[in-house]
């Protein structure tokens, strides 16, 4: 991943218990990780049509996603 864009999100606390939950017994994940990840799988899973910006859109989606779930510390 090249960028990196900060966003400021609400979540329910429900979620927030089981984010804390999961990063306190993986230690090589954080908030950022699990985010990009869950981001990036919900767009690969809802991305459509396919058309060439779509299509563009899908393989740097997979590509984050890949990237995030390899990603080594």
């Amino acid at each position: 991943m090249k960028a990196a864009v900060s966003i400021l999100a609400e979540i329910p606390e429900e979620l927030h218990q089981s984010l804390k939950s999961y990063l306190e017994t993986h230690p090589n994940w954080d908030q950022d990780r699990v985010f990009a990840a869950a981001l990036s799988l919900f767009l690969l899973q809802n991305s459509g049509e396919q058309d060439s910006e779509t299509s563009q859109n899908y393989r740097a989606c997979a590509r984050v996603y890949l990237e995030t779930l390899f990603q080594q510390y």
